[in-house]
This record gives structure tokens, C-alpha cells and sequence, in this order.
């Protein structure tokens, strides 16, 4: 296959013969999805697209696509060195206790949401506030554009920081939906945060898909 035609299957839509196929499939090229398959980013639809390792790898590359796609990373690092204070908290003025931020390369900046029980909801950067944070603490600027987020939950005193690809924190935004019952969002939805970030505290980093990432 010529890169031309193998990237073609990313500029048309799958045949409607192949959508048709009962169970998972790709939504770049219709191919059979398996467990926990991958995801990429459509920058221009700001969705996410479930895609086979064929294609999420292509798309790993700078570029590829017409740079429309890109795929998301498997890299998750709890970030245990990172001494978030609760005056780092109140310096990014954030009503919540649990917050997402990654680089929006398409508006060339920072952008906040946090779960709901109406999904994600944007919430406004104080200018600066970021750069003041990652100039900080540098080990936080490591972030690939649209495709990795910094994920912050308030604890407390202290803020737990973790470094996930962004449908982690789709996946995130989703339980919250799922569980919320109430004012408050009630026990369940408590202790379904608690279970996902002891998970995300449990497992291994992955290797990291590298984008372009800023300061």
C-alpha cells in the first residue's frame, strides 16, 4: 500500500457496507476493533474517534492525515513529585475539586474542563496562571498537544497531579455522568472517583506517543 492510499482511508468515510458489520469497528477504516482498543483526536471535530492499531499508529506521526488526526498516547504517570499546594489550587481560581488541562493546538492555548453530571464543562484559565504553574514545576509541561492532559484532584491539603492521555479523562467525565445522583453527586459517585485514581495510582506508566509538546 502506497502512503497516498493508506492515508486516503483518513480524507473519505468507511464504505457503508463495512459500517454495517456487527460489532466494533473502526471509525477511520471499519476494521475490527478488539478490547480496549485505542483512540485518536479529530482536531477539526474536537472528538474522539475509536480506531485500530493500524490506524491510531499511522497516525502517531507528525503530519499524517493532513495533520486532522492524532493518535492518543498510552502514557500514564502519576505524578507523586509534584508538590501542588492548595495556594497552587487558589492561584488558578478553579470552583471544582477535580480539573483536566491540556493544549488546544488549534487555539494555540490551555484549556480547563471538569466532570459534571452534564460532561464536560469548560471552565476559564486565569491568564498567566498556567505558565506560573508549569514554570514551577517543569515536570508537569511534558504534555503532548490535544492528546495529553494534566489531571488534578484536589486532597485536602495537596493536589494528586497525573499525566494521562486525554481518553482517560473522557472516560473520567463519563463515570461522573453515570453515577451522579443529587446536589452533591451522592456515595456512589464518591466512590467511583476513589476506585479510578487508586487505579491510575496503581498502574505502570506507558510509552509515550510524543507530539509537539509547549511551555
Amino acid at each position: 500500500m502506497t502512503a497516498g492510499a493508506g492515508l486516503r482511508r483518513f480524507r473519505e468515510p468507511a464504505p457503508a457496507a463495512h459500517r454495517q458489520r456487527a460489532g466494533p469497528r473502526c471509525d477511520l477504516c471499519a476494521a475490527g476493533l478488539e478490547s480496549g482498543h485505542g483512540h485518536v483526536v479529530d482536531l477539526d471535530g474536537r472528538g474522539l474517534l475509536c480506531a485500530c492499531r493500524a490506524c491510531r499508529t499511522v497516525l502517531t506521526h507528525p503530519g499524517a492525515a493532513d495533520g486532522r488526526y492524532r493518535g492518543v498516547p498510552d502514557r500514564h504517570l502519576h505524578l507523586r513529585d509534584t508538590a501542588l499546594t492548595a495556594a497552587d489550587w487558589e492561584a488558578l481560581g478553579l470552583p471544582v475539586g477535580m480539573v483536566f488541562c491540556f493544549r488546544n493546538s488549534r487555539l494555540g492555548r490551555h484549556v480547563v474542563f471538569y466532570p459534571s453530571p452534564g460532561g464536560a464543562t469548560e471552565s476559564l484559565l486565569p491568564d498567566g496562571a498556567w505558565r506560573q504553574l508549569m514554570a514551577a514545576h517543569p515536570d508537569v509541561a511534558d504534555l503532548a498537544d490535544d492528546v495529553e492532559a494534566l489531571l488534578l484532584r484536589r486532597t485536602g491539603d495537596g493536589v494528586e497531579c497525573h499525566l494521562v492521555p486525554i481518553d482517560t479523562c473522557y472516560d473520567l467525565v463519563g463515570r461522573v455522568r453515570l453515577h451522579w445522583r443529587g446536589f452533591d453527586g451522592g456515595s456512589d459517585v464518591h466512590r467511583e472517583l476513589d476506585a479510578f485514581f487508586a487505579g491510575l495510582r496503581a498502574r505502570p506508566g506507558g510509552p509515550a506517543i510524543r507530539g509537539t509538546a509547549h511551555g
